[in-house]
């Protein structure tokens, strides 16, 4: 039984929703977070015995050696998030997003951990014109991020030995309402800015985007701990729910949102773009595999969303803490 778990990331976007799950599963949960976006992301379970929260890095070595002792299971979800956060420091992009993962593995190894599942992204099969991307297409990441999250799959994998299973998770574009929420993500943006101005504008169009709900990518990460290791160990699993064009979302948040908020007046507009990558992904082997399969769709997430601003939860959707970008340029993180 895996009973300690080390949550990276965990007052993240993603750790915030699945640290009160992990708790209500008995679980004792250790979450190592900067904490750059509130320290109060947790505060509905703060309370809890079984929950640890530290404050610290994941590139400090001596903290990491100290907080992995007793661990059984590493969830790692820590990292410079998304291109452009990257690309304001490329270094520290990749001292968080690679050099500390080198480190973070190798450390668990030493320290007994059972068990470490690391979120990758779908953004590293770049763009591909297969109807159906598969988890053995070669990778073609297009950018800094998205070729340090293939190269930490690549030093994981081979980190693969008896007692220490490993798994990769590729999820798609995950969206939705969380405590930690990001409105920089293509259906939080759209659903913010019909609730907040009235106006959908899409780009293009004709762009594909995989989306998963934050509620079924939560749940799949409590499902991980679950798994028998001969069902895990070694694999890579694309996690998604749907693949919808940029010009369906937009319209399936127009759609919601009228009804939803009683809007009347809302404006969908479509205008060009230079940026027509288009990303889609398979889900079919975790389905297969492991019987995983997401159920929420993305007009569930626009409702929460809308549910969310209705009673609210998003008092200043201007906020720089629902940006990653603004805020990694407010503080200046070195």
């Amino acid at each position: 039984m895996l009973k300690n778990v080390l949550v990276t990331g965990g007052a993240g976007y993603v750790g915030s929703v699945l640290i009160p799950k992990l708790l209500a599963k008995g679980y004792n949960v250790k979450v190592l977070d900067l904490y750059i976006y509130g320290d109060d992301v947790l505060s509905s379970v703060k309370a809890n015995p079984n929950l640890k929260q530290i404050k610290g890095d994941i590139r400090d070595a001596k903290l990491l050696e100290k907080e992995l002792a007793g661990v059984d299971a590493v969830i790692h979800l820590a990292c410079i998030s998304n291109d452009p956060s990257y690309e304001l420091n490329p270094d520290l992009g990749k001292s968080i997003n690679y050099d500390a993962f080198i480190s973070l593995v190798d450390l668990s190894k030493k320290a007994g951990v059972k068990r470490f599942i690391y979120a990758s992204s779908s953004s590293v099969y770049g763009i591909k014109e297969d109807d159906n991307v598969t988890e053995d297409l070669p990778l073609e990441p297009l950018t800094d991020y998205s070729k340090y999250k293939a190269l930490c799959e690549d030093v994981l994998l081979k980190e693969k030995t008896p007692g220490f299973t490993v798994l990769v998770l590729r999820p798609a574009t995950v969206c939705g309402y969380s405590p930690r929420l990001r409105l920089d993500l293509s259906v939080n943006i759209l659903t913010n800015h019909a609730v907040n101005k009235s106006k959908i504008t899409v780009f293009g169009g004709e762009q594909k985007r995989p989306n998963i709900h934050i509620e079924d990518m939560t749940d799949l990460y409590v499902k991980t701990l679950e798994y028998p290791d001969e069902k895990i160990d070694g694999k890579t699993f694309n996690a998604g729910y749907d693949n919808m064009k940029m010009k369906d979302i937009g319209q399936a948040v127009y759609n919601v949102v009228s009804k939803k908020m009683g809007k009347d007046n809302l404006e969908l507009v479509t205008t060009p773009t230079d940026d027509n990558r288009s990303y889609h992904v398979s889900s079919q082997k975790i389905k297969d595999e492991l019987g995983f399969e997401a159920k929420r769709t993305v007009e569930k997430a626009i409702e929460d969303l809308c549910d969310a601003f209705k009673a609210g939860k998003i008092p200043n959707p201007d906020d720089k803490r629902y940006y990653n970008i603004k805020t990694m340029q407010a503080i200046n993180l070195k």
